[in-house]
Formats: structure tokens, C-alpha cells, sequence
């Protein structure tokens, strides 16, 4: 008996809909296992989990400071790797932004009228998170450099460089002792909508409706989805694909340059530390579990903020470490990649060898 992966012509939409719904399945059963080692009760852990994120008004305000982040980054990554540009730099795209967006607020704010302090500084920031993740893809296109290193290596050095300034020379002499820039102006702050939850959730929202049109509605969305399946039939229909990857890539940094902007200007109200602490990362898991499709990175993005925010009360109640809710993002990573597997091949099992033998054959049944 021989089991073969016959590779799908067209991908099938039920796998593509229980593929993330198995593999969440699993990592909780995978996760569970690892609590009863610890001696915890896996349902009572989740129970807290569940009520610490959206056990209460307050708990949802604060699983909404992180989905936000959450989606633009998972938006922005899913824009690259759907033309398998594998672009691992959210995290130092929404740090730059945050650095830039911060130079703006502080140091514009004298001359520039107080009703464009706002959007001009988050408008800069996204620009900023465009740019830096263009470097690697210039490098790309133009050397075939490979981007998954230069993406990985630029956010150390976007981290390195807000350290370096909120620790030096944008240091608050004010801010005894602690780490950080001068507060922005009141003209500079994201009005919130409840709790700490800001504005720059409808602007999410309203940038994963806008990407979905884009990339399923348009014609420039058509082009992508052909270079991200064959960049050679791209070229044959005479599509610019050098110049296609570098502009969708720059839209990647830019989203993922707006979550950057938006943790300045709504919750931190400031340049500080916190400000990068793994979102660009998780946005690669809110990605993958979403089979990048911008709708659905909403809810996944909740549901990640939800781990996240649940952690915290695991820590508190359950006495176990906040860092639980990280190992189970991880967990929900493995079996999704996995899971991808299914989406793209079928499983065919042949009793006969030859006939296994003849559909491998080009041609072949």
C-alpha cells in the first residue's frame, strides 16, 4: 500500500476551513497535555484564560489594546506572503514607525497646526514601516537576497535604534528614572473608545475590508495572486513582476507601520520600552491560521489578543506563568503548518504500487 500527495489544482475551500479549526482543536488538546504534566487542570486554566479576556467589559477593552496591533500586523504580513515573500520584519516595521511617528509628535509639534499633528505623525509612521521593509525588498528584486534573513536581522536594529534614543538623546529628563520620551502633545493623542481600546480599530476594520476588495476585486490584486503562484506564467503575461513584489511589500510595511503609530499616539502616548513585544511574530500565526485572507485575520487577531490577555490571568489565578498563553500560540503554529499541508494535496492511498507509480508519471492518472 502506497500513500500518495497529489498536489490539488484548485484549492479546496472545506480544507481551507477545517484546517484552522483542526488544528486549534489540537493545540488545545496538545497544550492540555502539557498543563496535566504541570499538575494544572487543563479545563480550569482555559475557563480562567476565557474570563480574563472576555469575562467583562474591562477584560474585552484590554483583549482590544492587543487585537489591534494584531490585525494590522497579520494584515500586513499576509499582503507578502501571498506572493511568497516571506517578510518576518513586522516587528521592526512597527517599531521604526513607532520611532518615526514619535519624532513627529515631539519635535513638529511648535509649527505644525495642532489639527494635523495627528494624522500627519501616523501618516509618517506608516510611511516609515513602508520604507523599512522596502529595503529588503530592493535587495529581493534586485540581487535575490534572501528576505526572510534581512527582514529578521532589520528588527533588531529598528529595536537597537529605539533603545538608543528613548535611553539617550530623546531621553525625558522629566521622566525620573524611567525610560522614555516626553509625553506628545494632547493634539498628538488617538481618541480612545472605551477603556484603552482606540480608534485605530476602525481603522483596522476598515483596512481589512479595503485589502480584501483589493486583492480579490481588482485587477492589481489578480496580478498578485498570479506572481505568488508562478512567477514565470506572471512574466509570460507580461506582468511587471519586480516591480508588483516591491509595491505590494511596501503596502506590507506600511499596515504593519500603522499598528507601530497607533501604540504611540493611543496607549503609551509616548516613545518607551513595551513598545515591541512580539506582535510582529504573532502576526506571522494570525497570518497562517487566517490562510491570509484579510476578513478573517480580524477574528483570529481577536482570538490571539484573547491568549495574550488570558495568560495574564492564568498567572494570577491559576499560579501558573502568563507565558501560558504564549505556549499555546505556539502550539496553534505547528499543527496549522501541518494542516497546510491538506489544503494544497489530497491524500490518495494506492494497493498497488504500479498504479501508485503511474499517477506520478507525467500524465499520469
Amino acid at each position: 500500500m502506497n500513500i500518495h500527495f497529489e498536489k490539488r489544482k484548485t484549492l479546496s475551500r472545506k480544507a481551507l476551513v477545517l484546517v484552522p479549526l483542526v488544528s486549534l482543536a489540537a493545540s488545545f488538546v496538545l497544550t492540555g497535555l502539557i498543563l496535566i504534566l504541570f499538575g494544572a487542570n487543563p479545563f480550569a486554566t482555559y475557563g480562567a484564560m476565557l474570563k480574563g479576556a472576555f469575562g467583562s467589559w474591562r477584560a474585552w477593552t484590554e483583549t482590544l489594546v492587543k487585537a489591534i496591533p494584531l490585525m494590522l500586523t497579520g494584515l500586513g504580513v499576509s499582503v507578502a506572503f501571498r506572493l511568497k515573500f516571506w517578510n518576518i520584519g513586522a516587528e521592526g516595521q512597527l517599531t521604526v514607525a513607532g520611532v518615526a511617528t514619535a519624532w513627529v509628535a515631539i519635535f513638529w509639534s511648535p509649527w505644525l497646526p495642532a489639527g494635523l499633528l495627528l494624522p500627519v505623525a501616523v501618516l509618517v509612521g506608516a510611511a516609515a514601516g513602508a520604507l523599512w521593509a522596502g529595503v529588503p525588498a530592493l535587495l529581493k528584486t534586485s540581487l535575490k537576497v534572501d528576505e526572510t534573513l534581512v527582514t529578521l536581522m532589520l528588527n533588531y536594529v529598528a529595536i537597537l535604534f529605539s533603545e538608543f534614543l528613548y535611553y539617550g538623546p530623546w531621553r525625558d529628563p522629566k521622566g525620573f528614572g524611567f525610560p522614555g520620551t516626553a509625553p506628545f502633545p494632547d493634539a498628538a493623542w488617538l481618541p480612545r473608545i472605551a477603556g484603552r481600546a482606540h480608534a485605530g480599530l476602525y481603522v483596522a476594520l476598515v483596512a481589512a475590508l479595503l485589502l480584501w476588495v483589493v486583492l480579490n476585486r481588482t485587477k492589481w490584486g489578480f496580478e498578485l495572486s498570479i506572481i505568488g503562484n508562478s512567477q514565470r506564467a506572471a512574466r509570460y503575461q507580461g506582468i511587471a513582476v519586480e516591480r508588483n513584489v516591491v509595491l505590494a511589500v511596501l503596502l506590507s510595511g506600511a499596515l504593519c507601520g500603522l499598528a507601530g503609530s497607533f501604540e504611540v499616539t493611543g496607549i503609551s502616548h509616548r516613545l518607551q520600552q513595551g513598545l515591541s513585544i512580539g506582535y510582529g511574530y504573532t502576526a506571522i500565526i494570525v497570518a497562517w491560521m487566517a490562510q491570509l485572507n484579510p476578513l478573517a485575520i480580524v477574528p483570529v487577531a481577536l482570538l490571539m489578543a484573547g491568549l495574550l490577555v488570558g495568560g495574564d490571568q492564568v498567572q494570577m489565578v491559576m499560579g501558573l506563568p502568563a507565558a501560558m498563553g504564549l505556549v499555546l500560540q505556539g502550539m496553534i503554529l505547528f499543527p496549522m503548518l501541518a494542516g497546510s499541508l491538506f489544503a494544497e494535496y489530497r491524500v490518495k492511498v494506492y494497493k498497488n504500487p504500479a498504479k501508485a507509480a503511474e499517477s506520478r508519471a507525467p500524465g499520469g492518472a
